[in-house]
């Protein structure tokens, strides 16, 4: 199929309609509502069907019922619309309920604004709702990368039944990037087809889809099931990308999202200069790649790690975490819609180097 040239938000509409998602609920908020306003006339073109709720409480409600009938279903929002749909994202987990979660990402804390910001990423990677459970987080880099990503989260949502998010600041929204799609579009799912699914009882023994369990026990037999299913996940998914990393570097930057593009720009920039830098960019927050991380933080000539973000600094205690002490671990950031730029980023490395 021929490049399309297409913002970021309507990117990520049409590639949920790649993969069969045709059933979207969703309520606006900047900087993603772009995707509502692409679906709510695509959608009817595929015989698919666009909810705006009343609110993003009611969104995480329309998740859960709708994802209980064994259809793909999806939602996006932004970062204060995400958190009002914690309480049910919990529910859909403890229920082993697959649905698909976009956070276009902005500043906060509170109303914040409307501008790029990477600084869900405690919310998203450690479980912002109650109780034991966990999230597949997904983290893309361009709007190609957010379009394959997209297709990619509604497998793993129903290979391990559970929630699958895919963070990206406002930029991975707003952007217009060249993208390819499938020559084949999916068909959504057929219910009939899963072993869960609620369908009707005819011809097969009830089912029951929940997250209450008011007996300890049972609900501890839930919740040790779904940290076996998320040792499965760390074992098997997870996902990152080495930029220019060999054993001449002295610093190693690691970033993720769009972030991590601008740390290329500075990187190349360096290496004109004589300055050797590679980068590390997890695509999978969670799971996070903890051993990768650790064995590229220690090897070769690594005087310290660098952890640059769009926030305060959140996956810099992951990072400090994984590396064990064994390197120095420093941070640099700007937050509330304020993007470092190549220029800071190169300053700051050679402040390190000293």
């Amino acid at each position: 199929m021929a490049k399309k040239l297409m913002k970021g938000n309507e990117a990520i509409g049409e590639a949920a309609v790649a993969a069969g998602a045709i059933n979207y609920f969703a309520y606006p908020i900047t900087p993603q509502s772009e995707v509502a306003e692409y679906l709510c006339w695509r959608l009817p073109e595929v015989g698919g069907a666009f909810v705006q709720a009343e609110s993003e409480v009611a969104v995480g409600n329309m998740l859960f019922g709708a994802a209980s009938t064994g259809k793909r279903v999806f939602t996006t929002s932004s970062s204060p619309g995400i958190s009002l749909m914690q309480e049910a994202i919990s529910y859909i987990a403890g229920a082993h309920l697959p649905v698909v979660l976009v956070n276009i990402m902005r500043g906060g804390p509170g109303l914040g604004g409307i501008l790029p910001a990477q600084s869900d990423y405690f919310q998203a990677v450690k479980g912002g709702g109650h109780g034991d459970y966990r999230l597949i987080v997904l983290a893309p880099s361009s709007v190609q990368e957010a379009v394959d990503i997209m297709i990619l989260a509604f497998d793993l949502a129903e290979k391990y039944l559970t929630p699958v998010m895919i963070i990206g600041d406002g930029m991975i929204g707003q952007m217009m990037e060249s993208v390819e799609f499938p020559e084949k579009y999916r068909k959504d799912n057929d219910p009939e087809k899963s072993d869960w699914a609620l369908t009707g009882t005819e011809g097969r023994k009830a089912r029951i889809i929940k997250s209450l369990f008011l007996d300890p026990q049972e609900l501890e037999d839930n919740c040790i099931l779904l940290d076996e299913k998320y040792k499965k996940i760390r074992e098997n998914e997870v996902r990152y990308e080495l930029y220019k990393v060999t054993d001449k570097n002295r610093i190693l930057i690691i970033a993720y999202g769009t972030m991590a593009r601008i740390c290329q720009t500075a990187i190349d920039e360096l290496e004109s200069e004589g300055i050797s830098v590679g980068l590390m960019r997890p695509i999978s927050l969670y799971p996070f790649p903890e051993k990768e991380v650790y064995a590229e933080a220690v090897k070769g000539n690594i005087e310290k790690v660098l952890t640059i973000e769009m926030s305060t600094g959140q996956m810099v205690e992951d990072i400090r975490r994984c590396v064990m002490g064994k390197k120095p671990v420093e941070f640099f950031g700007h937050t509330g819609g304020i993007v470092p730029t190549p220029i800071e980023v190169k300053d700051k490395i050679k402040e390190l180097l000293g």
